[in-house]
């Protein structure tokens, strides 16, 4: 299997289409989210949750620098800081923020797969600090990408929430 060049392709359609979907976001719904239900992000919450759902996320599993202050173990932080619930989750100021943090992580993901190596992506054994198990590099930024597609997701349906004209098309970036 060839790992870079899987996690090329998919990192370049998931933000593909992500791109096309945030372009019909707008700043005036930033405080938006859904009606019903509990923990919910706003629009502006989820567009920056998206902005770091991948790259940064590549580069903790490459480096092993997950952003975390010198001396914290993250996989001994509680839950619910690890996790914490939406409305203690910051947001971006505007669209135009989004689109630009978006920009940089999907550079920011092509840079650590480049410098993983295929070797590295295919044999490195590595774990999440939100779980201990032990699995393969390019299965793990494998993972990131596609916790990107289950936001863009997300963003497919608060966009449709919103009255948002949107089909499938959007959704895979074949349209927008």
């Amino acid at each position: 299997m060839d790992w870079t060049g899987l996690l090329q392709t998919e990192v370049e359609d998931a933000y593909r289409a992500t791109e096309g979907l945030l372009s019909l976001a707008e700043d005036k719904n930033l405080d938006w989210k859904p009606s019903t239900g509990q923990n919910w992000m706003t629009m502006g919450q989820l567009l920056l949750h998206i902005t770091g759902s991948c790259g940064v996320c590549c580069k903790g599993f490459v480096t092993g620098d997950w952003g975390f202050p010198e001396g914290v173990d993250p996989s001994s932080l509680p839950p619910e800081e690890m996790l914490p619930p939406a409305e203690k989750l910051p947001s971006v100021q505007s669209v135009a923020e989004a689109k630009k943090l978006l920009a940089e992580d999907k550079k920011l993901a092509l840079q650590m797969i480049a410098k993983a190596g295929e070797k590295d992506l295919a044999g490195k054994m590595c774990k999440a600090p939100w779980d201990a198990t032990e699995v393969v590099l390019g299965r793990h930024l494998l993972g990131m990408i596609g916790h990107l597609a289950l936001h863009k997701a997300q963003l497919f349906y608060y966009l449709k929430l919103q009255g948002r004209p949107l089909n499938t098309g959007h959704l895979f970036g074949m349209q927008g």
